[in-house]
């Protein structure tokens, strides 16, 4: 489950004080920062947009006040393929411009690029692992090609 959350641009500290409050937890404060918040990841993908995403397929029980913004489920459209092992950041330098060694891609860090000229949000999740969110209908081409340049038991399907 993947849930949109964006402020409107003249209501963004109210919304995400009223977010923060509803989660439990502190938000993300920059952009491709992922946190632990109230049993989901939440990442600040843009300057007033987060996604929840959820570990084991639940939903939030967020009420979000249409005075301060909106959300929006992208779980229909978007898929997951996890990364794990020694060579899953060999296998993705093949794929996308990403410095794996950078701060910017430090654990628990979320990076927008694009994958064969399609948009994808990549989470670094461990040291030697990380999660693809891609377009479902892009999704089947990844792994192929993913396939191609690995072992097909680095990735899981969610």
């Amino acid at each position: 489950m993947i849930l949109q959350l964006e402020a409107w641009p003249d209501t963004q500290a109210a919304f995400e004080a009223e977010l923060s409050r509803q989660l439990g937890a502190a938000l993300p404060v920059a952009f491709g920062e992922a946190v632990p918040a109230g049993g989901w990841l939440a990442v600040r993908t843009a300057p007033r947009r987060f996604w929840l995403i959820a570990e084991d397929g639940s939903r939030p029980r967020l009420t979000i006040d249409p005075a301060l913004g909106c959300s929006l489920s992208l779980g229909d459209g978007r898929m997951r393929l996890r990364l794990s092992g020694p060579r899953t950041f060999d296998i993705l330098k093949a794929c996308v411009a990403i410095d794996w060694d950078s701060p910017q891609a430090k654990l628990r860090s979320a990076l927008q690029t694009g994958f064969h000229h399609v948009p994808v949000l990549l989470l670094r999740t461990a040291a030697d692992a990380c999660d693809i969110l891609a377009p479902r209908s892009f999704a089947h081409s990844l792994v192929d090609w993913l396939t191609d340049i690995a072992a097909p038991e680095i990735f899981e399907l969610k």
